[in-house]
């Protein structure tokens, strides 16, 4: 997407939601060598090295500063889940949408046996409060074993994983594309090329 971009207007400016300079390591000859622009858009403006990163202060759910058509491409990885409620995520879907021609957006399934964030099976299928119990007795995924109530709830309720169904209704002009396991669906990625 961003070469046909790049192949268009001679560059890119993308807003990586919730991204890093980290991230983007994983293409780094390609960011390199490739004129890219890459803002990354986080609840807190961190400090960056590269010269093609810019970091900006915002929240997905808010992004009223930034302009309708500010960016050629939108890049989201794995940050929907945990923008909130459904409220949370269409807003943050509309403005995934309104402020770039293209975008890809990807996101854990929520048909996956294996829930990503706690890398327990099923633990995504279970009610709240066993989900709670378990972070209260066990060292599950990345946050480890919890203290107390209030954060093993508050660290069940980060994460809202969502299905290919969910990611329609929130992408609609967008194509479906599914990351797979073996048989299953990993991550869901919702892929609007305007290039």
């Amino acid at each position: 997407m961003i070469e046909r971009i790049v192949a268009r207007k001679g560059s890119c400016r993308i807003a990586d939601i919730g991204g890093t300079e980290y991230y983007w390591r994983i293409a780094a000859d390609f960011v390199a060598k490739t004129p890219v622009e890459i803002h990354l858009i986080n609840l807190e403006a961190a400090p960056v090295k590269g010269a093609k990163f810019i970091s900006h202060a915002g929240c997905a759910t808010a992004l009223e500063p930034f302009a309708d058509l500010a960016f050629d491409l939108v890049h989201s990885n794995s940050v929907i889940e945990h923008v909130g409620r459904w409220q949370n995520m269409m807003a943050m879907a509309l403005n995934v949408r309104r402020l770039a021609p293209s975008y890809f957006v990807q996101t854990p399934n929520f048909w996956f046996p294996i829930e990503p964030h706690f890398r327990f099976p099923g633990f995504h299928w279970m009610p709240e409060a066993v989900r709670a119990d378990l972070l209260l007795r066990f060292n599950l995924g990345f946050g480890g074993r919890h203290g107390t109530v209030d954060a093993a709830m508050r660290a069940v309720q980060s994460s809202n994983l969502l299905t290919a169904r969910q990611m329609r209704t929130l992408f609609p002009d967008a194509a479906l594309v599914r990351e797979y396991v073996g048989p299953f669906t990993k991550s869901i990625i919702m892929m609007r090329d305007s290039g």
